[in-house]
C-alpha cells in the first residue's frame, strides 16, 4: 500500500494533468485534498521531510491540507516560507504564495459549479490587494478567457485589456480554485464565470470581474 505521503507525490503530477485538459473530473487537484484523512503529527512530518528533500509538490499538498483545515495564519505563513526557501523550483503553482483567510471557503463554493461540456475556455480567479484600504486584506477578481491562466494575468497587468482591479491590485492567480474549470465550452465558461462571482459575494468576499 502507498503511503500518504507518496500519494500526495503521484497526485501533485496528476493534477498537472489536469491543467493541460485531462478528463473533466480527473482527480488530484488541490481540491480533492489527498491528505484528508492524514493525523496531524504526519502532515508535520511530511512537511519537515518535503523542505529537507526539496519536493515542492508534496510539501504543497502538506500546506494545503493544513489550510483547509484552518491552521493559525502565522503557522500557514511560516511554512510557506520555508517551502519557497527549500524547494521552490517544485511547488507546484496552485499553491498560493501567501495567507488568505477565505480560501477555504473559496474553495468550497468553487466545488460547487461543475461544467457540463468540454471547450477552449478557462474561469480563473486572481487575488486583489486591498490592503491599504480595507479592514479585510483581500479581495477576488473572477474572469473567463480562451488563454491559458497564467497568460491572462499577464495581460491584465500589461494593460491588455486589462480590469482595472486586476491591473492595479492583482498579485497571483489562484489556479487551484478552478482546475476543474479549465478547457470547458464558452456557454459554460460565462454562466459560471456569472454566477460564481455572485456565489463568492453572498458568503463576503469582496468580488470583482464576474462578467
Amino acid at each position: 500500500m502507498l503511503s500518504w505521503l507518496n500519494q500526495a507525490r503521484i497526485l501533485s503530477r496528476m493534477s498537472a494533468a489536469v491543467s493541460n485538459n485531462a478528463p473533466l473530473g480527473a482527480s488530484g487537484t488541490p481540491a480533492s485534498r489527498p491528505l484528508r484523512f492524514a493525523p496531524a503529527a504526519a502532515l508535520a512530518g511530511g512537511l519537515e521531510a518535503a523542505i529537507a528533500g526539496g519536493d515542492g509538490a508534496a510539501g504543497a499538498h502538506c500546506i494545503h491540507e493544513l489550510w483547509m483545515r484552518g491552521e493559525l495564519a502565522v503557522n500557514i505563513e511560516t511554512a510557506l516560507e520555508r517551502l519557497w526557501r527549500g524547494a521552490a523550483a517544485s511547488i507546484p503553482d496552485w499553491l498560493p504564495m501567501r495567507h488568505i483567510e477565505w480560501l477555504p471557503l473559496a474553495y468550497d463554493v468553487a466545488g460547487r459549479f461543475q461544467p457540463r461540456r468540454r471547450g477552449r475556455s478557462n474561469i480563473y480567479m486572481v487575488l486583489l490587494d486591498y490592503r491599504d484600504c480595507r479592514a479585510d486584506s483581500y479581495g477576488i477578481y473572477v474572469g473567463e478567457t480562451r488563454y491559458p491562466i497564467a497568460d491572462r494575468f499577464d495581460q491584465h497587468k500589461a494593460g491588455i485589456r486589462a480590469a482595472g482591479s486586476v491591473l492595479r491590485r492583482g498579485l497571483e492567480v489562484l489556479v487551484g480554485l478552478s482546475t476543474h474549470l479549465q478547457g470547458i465550452s464558452r456557454a459554460d465558461a460565462l454562466d459560471i464565470e456569472e454566477r460564481l462571482a455572485v456565489a463568492l459575494g453572498a458568503e463576503g468576499l469582496l468580488v470583482q470581474g464576474g462578467h
